[in-house]
């Protein structure tokens, strides 16, 4: 007899690295510590296999997730093994955005199971010394809309000063993380003292469309060489920071997003090598 299929769990039961992968796992912390992370399911590995091989009972129990998340999602993939110290698969799996209906959201996980076995990801795994076949599970959550998203290091990935590092643009962090734009960068110090600011090119914005996915805008003048984060927005980076530290660790490469005001935490892990 087989054994039954996973069934979608809250972020929060994402406890099992080998079953959901580090970014689930990893999520799963942040909601248990109160941080501001968006809710979402964490698709186990077996639940994303059976799915991506169009098993109807497997894309039947996941389609009611949209109707909890709507009115957009965003599916990413959280492969076993990812995000040690020594390799982040940061880049190489696909990962859709503003997805805005329940059949679509299954055919993006199917999207995302597929781009890990790409020749690409392929020869990253074997440059990266990662063994046997991707074991790939899905994250399903709550799509941010964001007016102000990018990156932030607890330590400087330049320098390898102990300070915070952020680098940041308007519209969704895509675009920071894709090297799109080139970014707003800030630097603060361990104390929450602003150190410096530098202002990027920011002439484009990734935005969700009406239509579903995303679409690159333009943006207006005054805005590509206006900083896009306050001195308020800074401190509560700075604040984020040191409750990721508490629940995390040291030398952290953490995603956010602003959205009407309130920060919200999309990814956080250990910097790579």
């Amino acid at each position: 007899m087989s054994k039954p299929l996973s069934t979608p769990v809250p972020l929060a039961d994402a406890v099992a690295e080998n079953r959901f992968g580090g970014k689930c796992v990893s999520l799963g912390s942040a909601i248990r510590a109160s941080l501001p992370a968006p809710n979402g399911y964490a698709l186990a590995v077996d639940l994303v296999t059976a799915i991506a091989s169009g098993d109807a009972q497997a894309e039947s129990s996941v389609l009611s997730l949209f109707s909890e998340l709507a009115p957009a999602v965003a599916v990413r993939s959280s492969a076993v093994g990812e995000d040690s110290v020594d390799a982040s698969f940061a880049g190489q799996h696909l990962t859709v955005l503003n997805v805005m209906d329940a059949n679509a959201m299954v055919a993006s996980i199917k999207q995302v199971h597929a781009s890990a076995f790409t020749q690409e990801a392929i020869a990253y795994r074997a440059r990266m010394g990662v063994d046997g076949e991707p074991a790939i599970a899905v994250v399903v959550q709550q799509q941010i809309l964001s007016e102000v998203a990018g990156v932030m290091f607890t330590k400087n990935p330049i320098t390898g000063v102990g300070e915070r590092y952020i680098e940041a643009s308007w519209g969704l962090g895509e675009a920071v993380v894709a090297g799109m734009v080139v970014p707003d960068s800030f630097r603060i110090s361990a104390g929450g003292e602003v150190l410096e600011q530098s202002v990027g090119e920011k002439d484009i914005e990734l935005v969700a469309s009406a239509q579903g996915e995303t679409e690159e805008r333009e943006v207006e003048e005054g805005r590509i060489t206006a900083l896009c984060l306050s001195h308020s927005e800074l401190e509560q980076l700075h604040s984020l920071a040191l409750k990721c530290e508490a629940v995390y660790g040291e030398q952290l490469d953490i995603e956010w997003a602003f959205h009407a005001g309130q920060l919200y935490l999309l990814q956080c892990r250990a910097i790579t090598n």
